[in-house]
């Protein structure tokens, strides 16, 4: 239940953010993503890439125990207010632990707001985790929150 009261609070943080400045959108972005300790994928470097204005590639790698790295494929879709977006997408990871290698799939759904006129974008998302490999396990209480530099100007193309 906290957990759910958390996501909530970031999302008010992130609706009264986005009504008081108007956003612009990016490229590619790098930075951090702070998560609870529970995934394979927990607290990592982010490297998110825009292949076009409505879809995203972004990959994970954790240092922390386990180890790991993994790739998210994103569809982003815009909301009604500038520079924020929300997005979901399926991904896969592999994780190495005291000799154990664990893979699995994953999912993301989640906002997206980059600043106008600062090259800073935050992201709250829900990232569960299926591990298949060395083990079934099903991780649902996997969120996060994504710190980024952006970098690139607008999409490829444009």
């Amino acid at each position: 239940m906290s957990k759910i009261l958390s996501m909530a609070g970031i999302i008010s943080v992130f609706t009264l953010i986005s009504l008081s400045s108007r956003g612009q959108d990016y490229k590619m972005a790098l930075g951090v993503r702070l998560s609870n300790a529970t995934p394979r994928l927990n607290n990592s470097v982010t490297f998110k890439y825009f292949i076009d204005e409505g879809h995203a590639i972004e990959g994970l790698f954790t240092f922390s125990n386990p180890v790991a790295i993994g790739g998210i494929y994103e569809i982003h879709r815009p909301m009604n207010v500038q520079g924020l977006k929300w997005f979901f997408g399926p991904g896969a990871y592999v994780a190495f632990n005291d000799n154990n290698v664990y893979a699995g799939a994953t999912g993301i759904l989640g906002l997206d707001y980059k600043f106008a006129n600062v090259p800073l974008n935050l992201s709250a998302d829900w990232k569960p985790e299926l591990n298949l490999i060395n083990g079934i396990n099903f991780e649902a209480a996997a969120v996060g929150l994504s710190v980024r530099f952006t970098f690139g100007g607008k999409y490829p193309g444009n």
